[in-house]
């Protein structure tokens, strides 16, 4: 007799290329993110030293100009607008995102989103623990438990192209998951620990212009006269509402549609919106930010060393760098021991030890929560800001060493994923991959 064939499922297997049309979708987002992250370097650099030149009076006097109609106390600063408004909109597209890879992407498949997901969860305990358990004893500081947690895809992204690593689809396509998923953990954060005054009116008003923005974009109207001032509504009531604004960005991002309708008309709205405004977000909104909110003032605030030796700067550092290393590499590791995963047979855990510590570039989000914890302009905000700096040009530093170690076998496996012999603009070895299953 012949045995019974294993009718098992497959092993799940992690870090996977995956569907040609999901890696040629996320390739064009990270050209995108990578000019953004470039533009995000430069903006923090001047900041930087701009606050710390003899001008820096002047830094400080652009930031705190205000600007709005103040019976809508919406009077708010420049840095302020940059926070609440410019980052909606970084908001928006991170919301866009998600919900398009997971309705309409490969990670509709719970078995291939449990990795990226709970490595977002990880990356973010890993930091929160060990900055709780170097800030246990100080009063007050606490409050910056979240400040470690976010991942910064731009600023990876820049990275990597200044140390001309090139990495495989599957790692980049899982970089850029994770940092997704840790941008919806962040704003989640936000939204639960750093709203301290909730205005039950405008947060249910708020919902009015919301729905209508869902109503609309699901009957495929696409008219920006009609859908951005239900936006703005959106994002002023939500602003009135004291949870912080840009959580609305996240809102009206699930708001869109992403698939067809049932009879096979229409588009894809979340498509359309996001290359429309993804370079708007990386290419304005996120550096914009960067400038008004990394121009630290480190000179004429005491000796350098102390302000190093800091609590919550150490803190930080030690979160980003070490926090989310274990955190991600570690949830990795636990769900390919617990389940049927197995690593792809390209990728060693090295790899995934690399992609663990460039994960410790937090910036962005890092930045906005340091604001909302200690204050904009205080000590431990400034304090926070020299570790989130010092932290992500660690991690940036020690990612280049351990990625560049195998930077020839990166540029091996790319070679493969681009050769098309056929001509037909599917690299062949998506073609076989889709022949095997």
């Amino acid at each position: 007799m012949h045995p019974a064939p294993d009718r098992r499922r497959p092993r799940l297997l992690l870090l996977g290329r995956g569907s040609w049309g999901e890696v040629s979708r996320i390739g064009d987002i990270l050209r995108t993110e990578t000019v953004g992250g470039a533009l995000l370097l430069v903006a923090a650099v001047v900041a930087l030293a701009w606050a710390n030149s003899p001008w820096r009076g002047a830094y400080h006097t652009l930031s705190a100009v205000t600007v709005g109609p103040h019976s809508l106390h919406l009077d708010l600063s420049l840095a302020q607008w940059s926070a609440d408004g410019l980052l909606a909109v970084f908001f928006f597209v991170a919301g866009l995102e998600l919900k398009r890879e997971f309705v309409a992407g490969d990670l509709r498949d719970p078995r291939r989103a449990m990795l990226p997901v709970l490595a977002a969860v990880g990356g973010m305990i890993g930091p929160a623990l060990i900055f709780v358990a170097v800030n246990a004893r100080v009063p007050g500081a606490l409050a910056g438990w979240a400040v470690p947690t976010a991942t910064d895809v731009a600023f990876a992204l820049a990275v990597l192209g200044v140390i001309s690593t090139h990495l495989p689809a599957a790692l980049r396509t899982f970089l850029l998951t994770l940092a997704i998923v840790d941008d919806l953990l962040g704003i989640t954060v936000i939204g639960v620990f750093y709203t301290d005054d909730l205005r039950i009116v405008p947060a249910v008003l708020m919902l009015v212009p919301l729905g209508l923005f869902a109503w609309l974009t699901h009957r495929q109207v696409r008219a920006w006269w009609v859908l951005l001032p239900l936006a703005g509504a959106t994002w002023m009531l939500m602003h009135a509402s004291g949870v912080h604004a840009t959580i609305a960005g996240v809102l009206l991002g699930f708001a869109v549609p992403v698939r067809r309708r049932a009879d096979g008309t229409g588009c894809e709205m979340a498509q359309q919106f996001e290359r429309r405004w993804r370079p708007v977000s990386a290419g304005v909104a996120v550096p914009v930010f960067a400038f008004f909110a990394a121009g630290v003032t480190v000179v004429g605030h005491g000796p350098i060393g102390a302000r190093l030796a800091n609590s919550v700067t150490l803190g930080v550092i030690a979160a980003l760098v070490l926090g989310k290393t274990v955190g991600v590499l570690g949830t990795t590791w636990v769900v390919q021991r617990f389940t049927r995963a197995r690593l792809a047979a390209e990728l060693s855990w090295w790899d995934v030890f690399g992609l663990s510590i460039l994960a410790g570039m937090g910036f962005t989000v890092s930045l906005l929560i340091g604001e909302l914890a200690f204050g904009v302009g205080t000590q431990r905000d400034a304090d926070a800001k020299i570790g989130i700096l010092l932290g992500s040009l660690a991690a940036a530093a020690l990612a280049a060493v351990v990625l560049r170690i195998r930077n020839a076998h990166y540029r091996r496996l790319r070679k493969i994923e681009e050769l098309d012999l056929d001509a037909d603009g599917i690299p062949d070895v998506y073609q076989q991959e889709d022949l095997a299953t």
